[in-house]
């Protein structure tokens, strides 16, 4: 459908042309204008003649001439220009399904939009488009594309996510490899489904598409309490992460010896969880994976590291705190121990947050809800300020998943909040109040 012009830049060249809020930008150099991708390829052109559709129906056409990177200057109602695509699956390790009742209606919505995997690197499943849709990302070099593959076994792949077509877009996979579009891919393990031999199978197929496939990621499904009428799922144990995290870098290694990079990586989480010892950022590479949590608690360490290392000890009596995941809160606790050597009257303290709101299977910092740090903080010896991770908020840093919001908690502590990004130099910062 033609995206409809919902205001304009003041002064910019679609208003100078004669371009009307609420008109339709039927196409472009002959090209129809569907969505964002479409307007933001076509409109590169230095000479743009534009079909346009008026209010009232009757159509208009304009030329424009331009410089290579001037704008038209138009807004259209949304972002993508477009409605944003929501996922068709039921997979059965899905997070959004184990939601409990009465959240924003915003965190109940399943996103699958190919286009948004290209703008914010969100990850798709492949299942909400089609053959034509391939075809556009391939002409239009739209590249990397993220993808949730989960397992390559067709059968398996339409039992796990439950959806009919689940195992035939799989054949997508290679289409954009031999199109020439890089790919990242994620797997989410289940133990008894994607696991053992399977799991080896998905690596060899994913593998097989290189260079296209640039980096996998291997996560660990996550459970929460609130999950009455789902599927029958567990979480790995630590015998098992532990065999995960050694079949994983037994083909990593494969993969150095054949394509010069390790390819394939288990999260974070499996480290954490099997008691093991994380890699440094050698193994880690360039770091492709960091949303996925592969590698960043690695780059967190050495950067902090190397903070402490750069900056000049004082004698300030610093004093904060750091609320986190129960999983990482040993691991943080380490690594001030070279910085309370070096400013040694500081007084830092970490407090890991059982997470009582989503269960205590999780152990993640980022699904930390305001209500579980005001229960579990309040009456302790917080310092100067608090330090959370910008994780635990939403997108614009307003709200925490149970829509508390940093004032909110702020205020029942009696605490400045100090929202950190996971940067080993911003830690550091925030822990002496710069």
């Amino acid at each position: 459908m033609p995206v409809t012009v919902s205001s304009m830049e003041n002064g910019g060249l679609a208003q100078k042309h004669g371009v009307e809020v609420g008109d339709k930008i039927i196409s472009i150099n002959g090209h129809e204008i569907n969505d964002i991708l479409d307007y933001r390829f076509y409109e590169t052109d230095r000479r743009l003649h534009i079909l346009l559709e008026g209010s009232g129906g009757g159509r208009k056409e304009i030329t424009v001439r331009k410089g290579q990177y001037d704008s038209l200057g138009v807004e259209c109602g949304t972002y993508l220009m477009d409605r944003q695509r929501s996922c068709r699956n039921k997979c059965v390790f899905c997070f959004i399904d184990q939601l409990p009742r009465g959240m924003r209606k915003s965190l109940y919505f399943k996103d699958d939009d190919d286009r948004l995997s290209f703008l914010f690197g969100n990850y798709i499943t492949l299942t909400n488009i089609d053959e034509r849709e391939i075809q556009r990302i391939i002409k239009m070099r739209i590249s990397p594309v993220n993808i949730s593959v989960h397992t390559t076994n067709p059968e398996l792949r339409v039992k796990m996510m439950k959806n009919p077509h689940a195992g035939e877009v799989l054949r997508y996979i290679s289409m954009l490899a031999e199109g020439g579009i890089s790919l990242n891919c994620q797997i989410v393990l289940c133990p008894g489904w994607n696991d053992g031999a399977e799991l080896d199978r998905t690596l060899c197929d994913l593998t097989a598409l290189c260079p296209a496939v640039q980096s996998i990621a291997v996560v660990p499904v996550g459970l929460t309490k609130h999950r009455e009428n789902l599927e029958k799922l567990r979480m790995f144990t630590t015998d098992e992460c532990g065999r995960v995290i050694d079949q994983i870098e037994k083909f990593g290694d494969s993969c150095v010896e054949a394509f010069g990079s390790r390819i394939v990586y288990p999260s974070d989480e499996f480290y954490l969880n099997a008691g093991r010892t994380l890699h440094g950022d050698d193994f880690y590479g360039d770091y492709a994976q960091l949303e996925n949590g592969v590698g960043m608690v690695s780059l967190l360490r050495s950067e902090f590291l190397a903070a402490v290392e750069d900056e000049e000890s004082d004698g300030e009596p610093y004093a904060a705190s750091i609320a986190c995941g129960t999983s990482i809160a040993p691991i943080l606790k380490k690594l001030l121990d070279p910085a309370r050597k070096k400013w040694h009257n500081a007084n830092w303290k970490v407090y890991p947050i059982v997470n009582h709101f989503f269960g205590e299977k999780i152990t993640v910092s980022g699904l930390i809800t305001g209500r579980d740090l005001i229960e579990q903080l309040r009456g302790e010896e917080l310092g100067e300020r608090l330090l959370i991770s910008s994780s635990m908020l939403d997108s614009a840093g307003a709200v925490f998943l149970d829509d508390l919001t940093p004032e909110d908690v702020e205020n029942a502590l009696g605490v400045p909040l100090r929202v950190v990004s996971s940067d080993g130099y911003e830690l550091l910062d925030a822990l002496r109040g710069r």
